[in-house]
């Protein structure tokens, strides 16, 4: 039986430790906000300008002009601070953020990560990805394991344009957990969604990895 989108949110949140800053992304991540471990302080940070984001706020109480990077209505804390994108950017780049999650369209089996962009679809921009993935300390993808069409996302070498080069440390999917002790090791499958065998795994990614 796979994860759904909050038990890899949720899986993804036990990486979080006392005192970290962390950046959420758009889509699945922004669900770990709502799974933080008891007794974890982490303080969170969003690219538009925000640190200290609160849970997100019941529809009678959303205030349209407060939202995170991926424009949905979030609520502040009584220690949150407000500042430019110029600044926000500063924090990511000086390497003050601890862990960033993110979504993924593809993920390499060296640690690439594309999940900016799709040839020929329009977007509204590439939002702060790149910044994160070269500034942030540790690197948390959760994606579904396989596409809407079935095909593998934890491939041998992105197809789509990157986002990064080798900086991803960290795969959760809705059927396991990849990790690497480092950038020069490969991908380790260390974990599996309950039900989920090692040969589903197998049948489903064309990444090399260890077990």
């Amino acid at each position: 039986m796979a994860w759904d989108r909050n038990q890899m949110a949720a899986r993804a949140a036990q990486e979080l430790r006392d005192g970290y800053y962390v950046n959420l992304g758009i889509g699945i991540p922004t669900l770990v906000a709502n799974h933080i471990p008891p007794g974890v302080q982490v303080t969170l940070q969003s690219e538009n300008g925000m640190l200290g984001i609160g849970p997100f706020p019941y529809e009678d109480e959303a205030d349209p002009d407060l939202i995170n990077a991926g424009k949905q209505t979030i609520s502040q804390l009584p220690d949150s601070s407000f500042f430019s994108s110029a600044d926000s950017f500063a924090m990511i780049r000086g390497g003050h953020i601890d862990l960033t999650v993110l979504g993924a369209m593809e993920v390499s089996e060296n640690g690439d990560i594309a999940n900016w962009m799709i040839p020929g679809k329009m977007i509204k921009g590439m939002g702060g990805a790149m910044d994160l993935v070269a500034g942030v300390k540790q690197i948390i993808v959760v994606m579904e394991h396989v596409s809407k069409n079935g095909d593998p996302k934890f491939i041998p070498q992105c197809t789509l344009p990157l986002t990064g080069k080798n900086v991803v440390d960290m795969i959760i999917t809705d059927l396991c957990v990849f990790r690497r002790p480092n950038h020069e090791a490969p991908f380790a499958l260390i974990e599996m969604a309950p039900g989920v065998t090692a040969e589903e795994v197998a049948a489903k990614t064309t990444a090399r990895y260890t077990s």
